[in-house]
């Protein structure tokens, strides 16, 4: 029998704002434990949560950013469990009536061995904001476990797709594009490893052709695109091998060990109505107006599908090119200040994507972190294309100015190219002067060539290039030598 896999993600996106959601506690990473656990966030007799105007901001930029409904009425529940890291005993979050409603995500799943590469719409279901829980810490110290509070009300903003996709490959490609689009509009840092973007898979096997869903398994806060795709691939195989076998698939909360690259189950799965939402008796509804979203609208960057068009446009860039530039609005800024620096735009993408990314990824560096400045590189290709450099000597250049200070003379393109030498030698007469003696002095290539040897041609180039120390404009070395061996 042949099976489908059908997948949909609920994504936490830790938003960007200053304190928690309901207070004006500190959300900084890394604080010591509890001490960032205010009155409100335990839920202490007396206190009374304050919506954070900036977490609406938040969600209003991403509703916008996907082209969603953004509901003018929305209200806050109070979804009940019991877990050590939940000091209330309910959550705050929304339920029936989300802030941001449907909306889209255009994706483009890599080629691989089987498929070329595709574009895909994934429908978003809804975004809700939210209250984040604690966290219990097994083992910081010996032989028991500990909760950390500090976490509890940091505002979430929890993005919810439909089933719409078929493949780990699929739902990679939406979490990456997810995650570049929260970082781009400036709602969420992005940080995986820290927590702040989680990604919740829920999985189900069919057969191919049913349209009945299967039952469906949640695979719980993965934070690595790496552990998402080994953790689909594997609850699948599990999934297809028991249904194969004639059991059956209970509904679960499962979890993904990367050590052992298996998913085990922790509990059985919750309903909505196991959670007895009620909408929370402190908090008023949310009313988000025409005026609110026109302001928030006013702050928002151009999102990556207009750059992406804009630098095909106007820099005459492919579409490759400027999807590659666009992934990231760092990189995106990167190329456009090197451009506006004087630089033309083909070289600059192509050292942006090669030689400088290159680099950084070498050393696990964000652009942010470049040693080489925008208008560094700038006037470094201004050197190549006005013929002052050769391309070789600009990567030595590069070379040179990746490892000094951006502020030290060390850094600076010209001091570079005069101390090390490497000016190109574009004088016609002293080229043609070195090319007649490497004539004289290999006649033997010079026959070979005329009796139609192509490869002695790139020799002579070789030899002449030998020369001039390198140093010869390699075009121009090409034309006169081109000319003097067909003359006669």
């Amino acid at each position: 029998m042949e099976w489908e896999v059908v997948i949909g993600l609920e994504t936490h996106t830790q938003l960007k704002t200053n304190t928690k959601i309901f207070s004006g506690a500190s959300i900084k990473y890394g604080a010591e434990p509890n001490t960032q656990a205010d009155e409100v966030s335990i839920a202490l007799p007396g206190v009374l949560p304050v919506l954070n105007k900036q977490a609406v901001e938040c969600a209003i930029k991403f509703g916008l950013a996907i082209n969603a409904e953004i509901a003018p009425r929305s209200v806050f529940s109070r979804k009940n469990y019991f877990y050590p890291d939940l000091p209330k005993g309910y959550q705050i979050s929304q339920f029936e009536l989300p802030v941001v409603g449907k909306g889209a995500v255009t994706i483009q799943v890599p080629a691989n061995g089987k498929n070329a590469a595709y574009e895909k719409v994934i429908n978003i279901t809804r975004a809700h904001l939210e209250e984040d829980a604690g966290k219990s810490l097994h083992g910081a110290v010996e032989g028991m476990s500990g909760i950390d509070l500090n976490r509890a009300g940091t505002p979430l903003l929890e993005i919810v797709t439909e089933p719409d996709m078929r493949s780990a490959a699929e739902a990679v490609a939406y979490a990456k594009k997810l995650h570049e689009l929260v970082q781009w509009i400036d709602i969420c840092d992005g940080n995986m490893q820290e927590g702040s973007f989680r990604c919740d898979v829920n999985v189900s096997v069919r057969p191919k052709g049913q349209e009945k869903f299967g039952t469906r398994r949640e695979i719980k806060n993965l934070n690595s695109f790496k552990f998402m795709t080994q953790a689909i691939e594997y609850e699948t195989r599990w999934q297809i091998e028991t249904l194969e076998d004639g059991g059956t698939i209970q509904q679960a909360t499962v979890l993904f060990n990367p050590d052992t690259g298996e998913t085990r189950a922790m509990r059985s799965k919750e309903e909505a109505n196991d959670y007895r939402y009620f909408p929370d008796p402190d908090l008023l509804p949310l009313e988000v107006t025409a005026a609110d979203k026109a302001r928030v609208q006013a702050t928002m960057p151009e999102l990556p599908q207009a750059m992406k068009t804009r630098f095909e446009a106007d820099y005459g860039l492919s579409a490759y090119d400027a999807a590659a530039l666009t992934a990231s609005r760092d990189i995106a800024d990167f190329f456009t200040a090197t451009v506006n620096a004087g630089a033309e735009a083909k070289p600059v993408a192509n050292w942006v994507m090669g030689a400088v990314s290159a680099k950084l990824n070498a050393e696990d560096r964000t652009i942010h972190d470049s040693p080489i400045a925008p208008a560094q590189l700038a006037q470094l290709l201004k050197r190549v294309a006005d013929n002052t450099i050769s391309n070789n000597a600009a990567k030595q250049v590069f070379e040179i100015m990746w490892i000094s200070d951006k502020s030290s003379a060390e850094s600076d393109v010209d001091a570079i190219i005069a101390a090390k030498g490497l000016k190109q030698e574009s004088d016609s007469g002293a080229i043609e002067a070195i090319i007649d003696e490497v004539l004289v002095a290999n006649q033997a290539m010079v026959e070979e060539f005329k009796a139609g040897k192509e490869k002695a041609f790139n020799a002579l180039i070789g030899q002449a290039m030998k020369a001039s120390k390198g140093k010869a404009n390699p075009a121009q070395v090409n034309e006169i030598l081109k000319k003097k061996l067909t003359a006669n």
